[in-house]
């Protein structure tokens, strides 16, 4: 069982791959989404393509790109699609995000969870810039330490900071922030529970499979690894911003 077999199981019952609840999902896309005409939204790194699911079913008259290098995610995001009734308005593709290009910029791109993908927040932010149409939002998540880390959550998590030297480096980079969530101790063990319980659930039930142990091994893993490690320290936050000066 690979990492992306084991995701898809662990986010059955938390499409959203990120400690962020149904409501805040909702405020921040209705921030960021224009009301008034028609709008383009961008995801890069789009997994399942949640976000942007949840975006076109609230907003008729928005279209949306995807970016994800898991092939196996991008079905996912299509079959999702076709049962939202929103897949002739969703366009899907199967590369890098870092090397996505697009002939036209877009009036929200979104990254939540995914800074990975380019090397950390701020090359995030860097790569969502060349995407962005001028007065548009840039939704992003990722994580903090909120209390002191050990040196064992930050082997695990790398090299986060707090939350208030966070947003300095997100302003000096040339962003405001217009809106945002903290996910609360609520949303963040909502999220472990979901992601851990999901995965041995699927383990128990199938005995029989060949991956069984396997996925509850990590399963385990995965949740002592929160008890033990990161559950006091880690922090998530989700910022919608705007580009400081048109640059």
């Amino acid at each position: 069982m690979n990492r992306e077999q084991i995701s898809r199981i662990a986010h059955a019952d938390h499409p959203i791959a990120a400690p962020v609840d149904d409501d805040a999902v909702r405020r921040l896309l209705e921030r960021g989404v224009p009301h008034d005409r028609d709008a383009r939204a961008l995801d890069l790194g789009c997994g399942g393509g949640e976000w942007l699911l949840r975006a076109l079913a609230a907003h008729p008259r928005l279209r949306a790109e995807g970016v994800d290098n898991s092939e196996a995610a991008l079905a996912h995001a299509r079959t999702r699609a076709r049962a939202c009734g929103v897949d002739d308005r969703l366009t899907l593709h199967h590369e890098n995000a870092g090397d996505f290009t697009a002939p036209s910029p877009f009036d929200l791109v979104l990254s939540v969870g995914a800074s990975h993908a380019h090397g950390g927040l701020l090359p995030t932010l860097a790569a969502a810039r060349a995407h962005l149409a001028p007065g548009g939002h840039v939704l992003v998540g990722d994580g903090f330490w909120e209390r002191e880390p050990t040196p064992e959550a930050v082997e695990m998590l790398g090299g986060l900071s707090d939350l208030p030297t966070t947003l300095d480096e997100v302003v000096a980079a040339g962003w405001t922030p217009v809106q945002g969530h903290i996910s609360t101790r609520g949303e963040l063990d909502a999220y472990e529970w979901s992601w851990t319980g999901s995965l041995a659930a699927w383990a128990l039930d199938h005995p029989a499979d060949p991956d069984g142990a396997q996925a509850l091994e990590a399963a385990t893993l995965h949740r002592a690894q929160w008890l033990r490690t990161y559950r006091d320290s880690f922090g998530f936050v989700c910022l919608l911003l705007r580009r400081t000066a048109e640059r």
